[in-house]
């Protein structure tokens, strides 16, 4: 029974790779405790961890020792089968890469995860379309990736993530690829997520991404080295350096 509060928590968590003398920590006994609801974001220098801890947050990687718990229900110690069940139904990832699939319509990049989640055909397009709507890219939904900006592949990213109504969405640099323009766009979708009570992880190198977070929580060299209550959260997007005008 899990006696820590939040949608997720982790305990002592490591993460190594390698064996003597080239073992690295990656991760290094990290506590952490994410409330419903809140937006958190996650900085630090390249190879601190932010990816590896990401990885380990959603099942993508299993960690070396320690704890994670989604939704009250430990997931480290799930099988395989178990895990991908989880990660279909309860977490939503995106990558600065999109990882699109570039044979699939933005329509059918959507409807996959619902599709492999078991859910019918229709509402699996009907999900699809409500959010290609929500996204500002109905008039997108036959256009293959290829046909798609930098900003609108993106969005169909995040728009796929959502697809099954996750419990927690988790983002690996989410703007790194994406200009001003495209970076406002998508920090805008994140405004409105967190408005309507989705939690949210963010890695991110990007200062300005970080500032529209509840909190922040900075990495190095596998270990949080601080944790701040910010006071703007999601809604100061225009007055951001670089997001205005």
């Amino acid at each position: 029974m899990n006696e820590f509060g939040g949608v997720l928590q982790v305990r002592d968590l490591t993460k190594e790779h390698g064996q003597g003398q080239s073992l690295v920590r990656a991760v290094d006994g990290i506590d952490l405790d994410v409330p419903a609801g809140q937006t958190l974001a996650v900085m630090g220098p390249s190879g601190c961890g932010k990816s590896t801890l990401l990885h380990l947050l959603g099942g993508l990687e299993r960690p070396t020792a320690g704890q994670v718990w989604l939704a009250g229900r430990r997931i480290d110690t799930v099988d395989e089968r178990g895990l991908a069940r989880l990660r279909r139904r309860s977490v939503g990832f995106v990558f600065q890469a999109f990882h699109l699939i570039e044979e699939l319509s933005a329509a059918e990049n959507v409807e996959l995860p619902a599709l492999l989640a078991g859910r019918s055909a229709r509402a699996a397009r009907r999900r699809a379309a409500v959010l290609l709507e929500r996204f500002g890219l109905a008039d997108r939904a036959r256009h293959l990736p290829w046909q798609l900006s930098g900003g609108q592949r993106q969005r169909v990213a995040i728009a796929r993530a959502m697809a099954n109504e996750p419990r927690v969405l988790l983002a690996d640099e989410p703007t790194g690829n994406l200009d001003t323009a495209a970076t406002r766009d998508v920090l805008r979708i994140f405004a409105d997520l967190r408005a309507a009570g989705q939690t949210l992880v963010i890695v991110t190198h990007d200062e300005r991404v970080a500032a529209t977070a509840d909190r922040l929580v900075s990495m190095r060299d596998g270990t949080f080295i601080d944790d701040t209550r910010l006071a703007g959260g999601t809604g100061r997007l225009d007055g951001l350096i670089g997001l205005d005008g």
